[in-house]
Protein backbone atom coordinates (compact mmCIF):
# COMPACT_ATOMS: atom_id res chain seq x y z
CA UNK A 1 0.00 0.00 0.00
CA UNK A 2 1.30 3.65 -0.71
CA UNK A 3 1.50 6.43 1.56
CA UNK A 4 -1.45 7.93 -0.24
CA UNK A 5 -3.50 5.01 -0.18
CA UNK A 6 -2.34 4.59 3.84
CA UNK A 7 -3.46 8.37 4.51
CA UNK A 8 -6.74 8.04 2.75
CA UNK A 9 -7.61 4.77 4.95
CA UNK A 10 -6.58 6.22 7.86
CA UNK A 11 -8.77 9.32 7.23
CA UNK A 12 -11.69 7.06 6.43
CA UNK A 13 -11.59 4.87 9.63
CA UNK A 14 -11.43 8.11 11.58
CA UNK A 15 -14.38 9.28 10.05
CA UNK A 16 -16.09 6.01 10.80
CA UNK A 17 -15.23 6.85 14.42
CA UNK A 18 -16.36 9.99 14.56
CA UNK A 19 -19.89 8.39 13.02
CA UNK A 20 -20.27 6.10 15.15
CA UNK A 21 -19.55 8.29 18.72
CA UNK A 22 -21.82 10.60 17.13
CA UNK A 23 -24.70 7.98 17.08
CA UNK A 24 -23.84 6.91 20.28
CA UNK A 25 -24.56 10.33 21.74
CA UNK A 26 -27.37 10.77 20.06
CA UNK A 27 -29.00 7.81 21.33
CA UNK A 28 -29.58 8.80 25.25
CA UNK A 29 -30.99 12.01 24.13
CA UNK A 30 -33.42 10.79 21.92
CA UNK A 31 -33.98 7.72 24.83
CA UNK A 32 -34.54 10.33 27.67
CA UNK A 33 -36.72 12.41 25.32
CA UNK A 34 -39.03 9.64 24.89
CA UNK A 35 -39.12 8.62 28.00
CA UNK A 36 -40.10 11.87 29.15
CA UNK A 37 -43.04 11.32 26.71
CA UNK A 38 -43.82 8.34 28.63
CA UNK A 39 -43.68 9.69 32.33
CA UNK A 40 -44.63 13.35 32.09
CA UNK A 41 -45.58 13.14 36.16
CA UNK A 42 -42.33 11.35 36.70
CA UNK A 43 -44.32 8.20 38.44
CA UNK A 44 -42.26 4.84 39.71
CA UNK A 45 -44.10 3.15 37.26
CA UNK A 46 -45.09 4.78 33.76
CA UNK A 47 -48.86 4.86 33.52
CA UNK A 48 -49.59 3.56 36.98
CA UNK A 49 -50.36 5.80 40.19
CA UNK A 50 -48.77 4.07 42.98
CA UNK A 51 -50.68 5.09 46.54
CA UNK A 52 -50.02 4.66 49.92
CA UNK A 53 -53.01 4.27 51.88
CA UNK A 54 -54.52 2.72 54.93
CA UNK A 55 -56.37 -0.74 55.05
CA UNK A 56 -58.90 0.39 58.47
CA UNK A 57 -60.09 3.66 58.09
CA UNK A 58 -63.41 3.34 56.53
CA UNK A 59 -65.46 5.22 55.34
CA UNK A 60 -62.38 6.87 54.35
CA UNK A 61 -59.62 4.81 52.93
CA UNK A 62 -60.30 0.50 53.49
CA UNK A 63 -60.12 -2.62 52.16
CA UNK A 64 -63.79 -4.40 50.97
CA UNK A 65 -63.80 -7.30 49.40
CA UNK A 66 -60.09 -7.80 48.90
CA UNK A 67 -60.11 -3.71 47.46
CA UNK A 68 -58.80 -0.69 48.71
CA UNK A 69 -62.53 1.52 48.75
CA UNK A 70 -63.43 4.44 50.57
CA UNK A 71 -63.73 8.23 49.75
CA UNK A 72 -60.79 9.09 49.09
CA UNK A 73 -59.60 6.20 47.57
CA UNK A 74 -62.56 6.31 44.93
CA UNK A 75 -62.26 9.49 44.37
CA UNK A 76 -58.29 9.55 43.80
CA UNK A 77 -59.23 6.64 40.82
CA UNK A 78 -61.54 9.03 39.46
CA UNK A 79 -58.62 11.88 39.35
CA UNK A 80 -56.46 9.72 37.83
CA UNK A 81 -58.85 8.33 35.10
CA UNK A 82 -59.01 12.30 33.75
CA UNK A 83 -55.44 11.55 33.62
CA UNK A 84 -55.33 8.39 31.45
CA UNK A 85 -53.65 6.82 34.80
CA UNK A 86 -54.31 3.37 36.53
CA UNK A 87 -54.14 3.85 40.19
CA UNK A 88 -51.91 0.92 42.35
CA UNK A 89 -52.69 0.88 45.93
CA UNK A 90 -50.45 -0.41 48.49
CA UNK A 91 -51.42 -0.55 52.30
CA UNK A 92 -49.07 1.26 55.02
CA UNK A 93 -49.41 2.79 58.60
CA UNK A 94 -49.78 6.42 58.68
CA UNK A 95 -46.96 7.37 60.92
CA UNK A 96 -44.71 6.37 57.90
CA UNK A 97 -46.55 7.55 54.61
CA UNK A 98 -45.61 11.03 54.48
CA UNK A 99 -41.88 9.74 54.61
CA UNK A 100 -42.54 7.36 51.96
CA UNK A 101 -44.17 10.14 49.42
CA UNK A 102 -41.53 12.03 50.37
CA UNK A 103 -38.65 9.28 49.48
CA UNK A 104 -40.59 8.48 46.31
CA UNK A 105 -41.72 4.54 47.41
CA UNK A 106 -45.21 5.98 46.50
CA UNK A 107 -45.74 8.46 43.98
CA UNK A 108 -48.93 10.15 46.08
CA UNK A 109 -50.41 9.56 49.48
CA UNK A 110 -54.44 8.59 50.21
CA UNK A 111 -55.36 9.05 53.83
CA UNK A 112 -57.69 11.69 54.53
CA UNK A 113 -54.22 13.68 55.21
CA UNK A 114 -54.92 17.27 56.92
CA UNK A 115 -52.88 19.70 55.54
CA UNK A 116 -50.58 21.42 58.09
CA UNK A 117 -47.82 24.08 57.87
CA UNK A 118 -45.65 21.48 59.96
CA UNK A 119 -46.30 18.78 57.01
CA UNK A 120 -45.71 21.45 53.99
CA UNK A 121 -42.35 21.74 55.14
CA UNK A 122 -41.61 17.69 53.71
CA UNK A 123 -44.14 17.19 51.54
CA UNK A 124 -46.67 19.41 49.12
CA UNK A 125 -50.34 19.28 49.19
CA UNK A 126 -52.94 19.28 46.61
CA UNK A 127 -55.87 21.81 46.90
CA UNK A 128 -58.82 20.25 49.24
CA UNK A 129 -61.19 17.69 48.92
CA UNK A 130 -62.49 17.10 52.55
CA UNK A 131 -62.69 18.66 55.59
CA UNK A 132 -63.55 16.74 59.40
CA UNK A 133 -63.92 17.13 62.93
CA UNK A 134 -61.50 15.70 65.98
CA UNK A 135 -63.90 13.19 67.80
CA UNK A 136 -63.49 12.37 71.24
CA UNK A 137 -64.20 8.56 72.37
CA UNK A 138 -64.35 7.55 75.46
CA UNK A 139 -65.73 4.26 77.58
CA UNK A 140 -69.22 4.20 77.94
CA UNK A 141 -69.49 5.53 81.25
CA UNK A 142 -66.96 8.16 81.57
CA UNK A 143 -67.00 11.63 83.43
CA UNK A 144 -64.98 13.09 80.54
CA UNK A 145 -67.48 15.11 78.46
CA UNK A 146 -65.07 17.71 76.85
CA UNK A 147 -61.78 18.08 75.08
CA UNK A 148 -61.29 20.51 78.13
CA UNK A 149 -60.76 17.25 80.33
CA UNK A 150 -58.36 15.62 79.24
CA UNK A 151 -55.19 17.02 81.12
CA UNK A 152 -53.34 14.68 83.46
CA UNK A 153 -54.79 11.86 81.47
CA UNK A 154 -53.35 9.48 79.29
CA UNK A 155 -55.31 9.73 75.93
CA UNK A 156 -54.84 7.61 72.68
CA UNK A 157 -53.72 9.10 69.36
CA UNK A 158 -52.53 7.66 66.08
CA UNK A 159 -48.66 8.59 65.86
CA UNK A 160 -48.33 11.51 63.44
CA UNK A 161 -51.39 12.10 62.98
CA UNK A 162 -53.70 15.71 63.22
CA UNK A 163 -54.97 14.27 66.31
CA UNK A 164 -50.81 13.62 67.92
CA UNK A 165 -50.33 17.51 67.04
CA UNK A 166 -53.40 19.39 68.82
CA UNK A 167 -52.74 16.87 71.92
CA UNK A 168 -49.10 17.93 71.57
CA UNK A 169 -50.40 20.91 71.28
CA UNK A 170 -52.82 20.86 74.18
CA UNK A 171 -50.33 19.67 76.50
CA UNK A 172 -51.67 16.84 77.19
CA UNK A 173 -50.53 13.23 77.60
CA UNK A 174 -50.65 11.24 73.92
CA UNK A 175 -50.46 7.36 73.89
CA UNK A 176 -49.30 7.10 70.39
CA UNK A 177 -49.91 3.78 68.68
CA UNK A 178 -49.55 2.62 65.44
CA UNK A 179 -53.02 2.82 63.90
CA UNK A 180 -56.73 3.18 64.57
CA UNK A 181 -57.27 -0.39 66.28
CA UNK A 182 -54.28 -0.46 68.32
CA UNK A 183 -55.75 2.99 69.66
CA UNK A 184 -59.22 1.24 70.66
CA UNK A 185 -57.94 -1.11 72.16
CA UNK A 186 -56.27 0.93 74.48
CA UNK A 187 -59.85 2.50 75.92
CA UNK A 188 -60.93 -1.05 75.69
CA UNK A 189 -57.68 -2.31 78.26
CA UNK A 190 -58.27 0.79 80.19
CA UNK A 191 -54.55 1.85 79.24
CA UNK A 192 -56.38 5.49 78.06
CA UNK A 193 -59.40 7.30 79.35
CA UNK A 194 -59.68 8.44 75.91
CA UNK A 195 -59.17 8.72 72.63
CA UNK A 196 -58.60 11.70 69.69
CA UNK A 197 -59.87 10.42 66.58
CA UNK A 198 -60.73 11.52 63.56
CA UNK A 199 -64.91 11.87 64.06
CA UNK A 200 -66.31 9.53 61.56
CA UNK A 201 -63.49 6.91 62.55
CA UNK A 202 -64.57 7.34 65.89
CA UNK A 203 -68.27 6.80 65.48
CA UNK A 204 -67.48 3.77 63.47
CA UNK A 205 -66.17 2.55 66.24
CA UNK A 206 -68.37 3.52 68.61
CA UNK A 207 -70.88 1.88 66.87
CA UNK A 208 -68.94 -1.33 66.44
CA UNK A 209 -68.32 -1.48 70.13
CA UNK A 210 -71.36 -2.98 71.77
CA UNK A 211 -72.17 0.04 73.47
CA UNK A 212 -68.69 0.03 75.29
CA UNK A 213 -67.74 3.38 73.48
CA UNK A 214 -69.19 6.31 73.54
CA UNK A 215 -68.53 10.01 71.52
CA UNK A 216 -67.78 12.29 74.44
CA UNK A 217 -67.29 15.33 72.23
CA UNK A 218 -66.37 16.72 68.58
CA UNK A 219 -64.17 19.56 67.43
CA UNK A 220 -63.69 21.38 63.66
CA UNK A 221 -60.46 19.84 62.33
CA UNK A 222 -59.89 23.65 60.68
CA UNK A 223 -57.12 22.04 58.33
CA UNK A 224 -58.64 20.32 55.34
CA UNK A 225 -57.48 17.40 53.83
CA UNK A 226 -55.60 16.79 50.72
CA UNK A 227 -53.25 14.38 48.54
CA UNK A 228 -49.93 13.97 49.70
CA UNK A 229 -47.23 14.40 46.64
CA UNK A 230 -43.26 15.35 46.75
CA UNK A 231 -42.49 18.74 46.97
CA UNK A 232 -40.18 17.59 43.86
CA UNK A 233 -42.95 16.65 41.59
CA UNK A 234 -44.59 19.61 40.65
CA UNK A 235 -45.91 17.97 37.49
CA UNK A 236 -47.85 15.58 38.92
CA UNK A 237 -48.96 18.31 41.60
CA UNK A 238 -50.60 20.41 39.15
CA UNK A 239 -51.71 17.56 37.18
CA UNK A 240 -53.77 16.17 40.37
CA UNK A 241 -55.40 19.43 41.37
CA UNK A 242 -56.61 19.91 37.74
CA UNK A 243 -58.03 16.39 37.87
CA UNK A 244 -59.24 17.32 41.03
CA UNK A 245 -61.29 20.36 39.90
CA UNK A 246 -62.71 18.33 36.82
CA UNK A 247 -64.47 15.26 39.11
CA UNK A 248 -66.05 18.37 41.27
CA UNK A 249 -67.21 19.70 38.24
CA UNK A 250 -68.86 16.57 36.87
CA UNK A 251 -70.11 15.82 39.88
CA UNK A 252 -68.52 12.84 41.42
CA UNK A 253 -67.03 14.50 44.49
CA UNK A 254 -70.64 15.68 45.05
CA UNK A 255 -71.58 11.77 44.51
CA UNK A 256 -69.07 10.41 46.73
CA UNK A 257 -69.92 12.33 49.24
CA UNK A 258 -73.28 11.72 49.23
CA UNK A 259 -72.37 7.90 48.79
CA UNK A 260 -69.68 7.61 52.12
CA UNK A 261 -71.06 10.32 54.32
CA UNK A 262 -74.86 10.11 53.36
CA UNK A 263 -75.47 12.37 56.94
CA UNK A 264 -72.84 14.50 57.07
CA UNK A 265 -73.87 18.49 56.22
CA UNK A 266 -70.80 20.54 54.14
CA UNK A 267 -69.86 23.44 55.56
CA UNK A 268 -71.18 26.37 54.03
CA UNK A 269 -67.72 28.78 53.60
CA UNK A 270 -66.16 24.91 52.44
CA UNK A 271 -64.85 24.87 48.46
CA UNK A 272 -63.24 21.94 47.89
CA UNK A 273 -60.21 21.85 44.72
CA UNK A 274 -58.96 25.18 43.39
CA UNK A 275 -62.67 27.16 43.35
CA UNK A 276 -62.65 27.46 39.80
CA UNK A 277 -64.95 24.47 39.03
CA UNK A 278 -67.85 26.01 40.99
Amino acid sequence: MTLRSRALAALAAAALVLSAAACSSGAPASSSSAAADDNPYGLVQPGILRAGTLTDAPPNVYIENGEFTGFDNDLLRAVAEKLDLQVEFVGTEFSSLLAQVKTGKFDVGSSSVSITEERKKNVAFTNKYDFGFLGLVVPAGSDITSFDQLKGKRVAVVQGTVQDDYATKAGLDPVRVNDYNAAANQLNSGTAAAWIAPDVIGVKYVDESGGKLAIAATQLDENGMGFVVSQKNTALLDALNKGLDEVIADGTWEKLQKQYYPDREIPADFVPGSGSAQ
